[in-house]
């Protein structure tokens, strides 16, 4: 795919970050796009934008979907082949994710399964729904979004991050799995995995308000109290705090993780288009995924083992 001129591409997970940044970079390159997210109003804004700075021959349609039910999807897809007038799609980024579940041991079940749903079973979801129209393209894309915790399991020492990369594992597993399949069964659609370490987007803010992890009074949860407690125990929140320092604690964490991030979403969405467009199956984005795919990959005995993964990258101690 040499251009996205003309085509017509879906993403979901368009309300912001990686997915609005996409919608807005393919709109303006010539390229319709349908979109969709949870956050109605959101994705419809993320539409707005993307067709002011778009041709005027570009058509971008907004859709209030869950990824995580079927039965939205395929409404998904049945609104934007009416709303578009076609019987094909020509690219499709399944980008939308959340957090949620990080200990197996301790979170609830609810909140484990509900991240997978979304950010595993959405992916698979939509690949059902659309391959068909992918294939009738006949030049079609899937780009799915894995991350770098799709082959390193943790967010370092003290932090899991259990129920994001079991799904991550497995969408990586699933696209890789798709390129014999469909070099034998399907040659007319090509499949890419991405593979983002630190973006500046708000997925942790979106994904602690899915989870319900942002007190809205001083009568917490009993999810609410115990993040509570366990930060107090790390020393990251006072002893007695309230359930305010609780919220401001958590805000302000998700808006260091989008301002402080080493890459844009912006910059993040342009190394994935190159990526598709090159024809690259495997799309690693950021300086920090490369390093830490290249440490993995030399030394995954030592994978868990921070002190000798990232050995080269710390500093030494004077003797």
């Amino acid at each position: 795919m040499d251009s996205f001129a003309g085509k017509l591409a879906v993403v979901t997970g368009g309300g912001s970050g990686m997915g609005h940044e996409l919608v807005r970079q393919l709109a303006a390159q010539g390229c319709s796009v349908a979109t969709c997210d949870v956050h109605a109003e959101a994705v419809e804004q993320t539409a707005a934008m993307a067709r002011e700075g778009a041709p005027a021959d570009v058509r971008v349609t907004s859709h209030e979907c869950d990824v995580a039910d079927e039965a939205q999807v395929l409404r998904f897809r049945d609104e934007l082949l009416g709303a578009h007038g076609s019987d094909h799609v020509d690219v499709v980024f399944s980008n939308a994710g959340i957090g949620g579940g990080s200990s197996f041991v301790n979170d609830t079940r609810e909140s484990w399964e509900r991240t997978f749903m979304v950010d595993f079973w959405g992916v698979y979801y939509c690949a059902r729904a659309f391959l068909p129209l992918l294939i009738a393209s006949g030049d079609g894309v899937l780009v799915n979004t894995s991350s770098v915790n799709g082959f390193w399991a943790t967010l370092g020492p003290g932090m899991p991050n259990h129920a994001y990369c079991t799904a991550k594992f497995a969408v990586k597993g699933f696209t890789e799995g798709l390129i014999e399949d469909l070099r034998l069964n399907a040659p007319q659609v090509r499949v890419a995995v991405v593979m983002p370490g630190h973006v500046g987007t708000d997925i942790v803010l979106n994904s602690m308000a899915a989870n319900d992890m942002l007190p809205e009074s001083d009568d917490m949860t009993e999810g609410q109290q115990k993040a509570r407690d366990r930060l107090i125990e790390g020393g990251m929140l006072p002893q007695g705090a309230s359930a305010d320092d609780l919220r401001s604690f958590l805000i302000q964490m998700g808006t260091d993780f989008r301002d402080k991030a080493p890459l844009s979403a912006a910059d993040a969405a342009t190394v994935i288009l190159d990526g598709v467009r090159s024809g690259a199956w495997r799309i690693l984005v950021g300086q920090d995924a490369v390093m830490l795919d290249e440490n993995v990959r030399a030394n995954p005995e030592a994978a868990y083992d921070y002190q000798e993964l990232f050995a080269g990258l710390m500093p030494q101690a004077d003797s």
